[in-house]
């Protein structure tokens, strides 16, 4: 594995205290920070702000944790509309791409792990990709 993408929802775990799941968040990313690249893409990037009143504290907060941003490539583009055709033929609800769609195909087309507590949709449309998850 090249490394490992983070979902916004283990990074907010730890910048907002979460009770249930910052120190299951805080281990996962240390274990995994000395082994391999810690990356977050623009998508995580905006979802992670909503933890912050100011661009300087959230860039302060995402080099601390030492994170690398990553641009989603046009084919994980690709492939997340593809995916999210699938979830709209599936009786899905939504009606415009969610989150997560790019997030997976980013990491799939760049063969990354996930970090992140929200499976169910990454099993069902990138059943390739390594999940980290309680």
């Amino acid at each position: 594995m090249k490394g490992v993408l983070v979902d916004s929802n283990i990074i907010l775990d730890i910048f907002l205290n979460d009770p249930t799941w910052a120190d299951w968040s805080d281990f996962t990313l240390e274990k995994h920070a000395h082994i391999t690249t810690l990356y977050i893409n623009p998508i995580i990037y905006s979802e992670v702000s909503i933890g912050f009143e100011r661009i300087e504290e959230l860039e302060s907060a995402i080099n601390k944790c030492g994170f690398q941003m990553l641009q989603i490539p046009k084919e994980a583009l690709f492939l997340a509309g593809k995916a999210f055709l699938r979830y709209r033929k599936s009786k899905g609800a939504k009606r415009s791409p969610l989150p997560d769609f790019y997030i997976g195909a980013q990491a799939a087309i760049y063969d990354l792990g996930l970090i992140t507590r929200d499976v169910a949709r990454y099993r069902t449309y990138f059943p390739t990709i390594k999940l980290i998850c309680p």
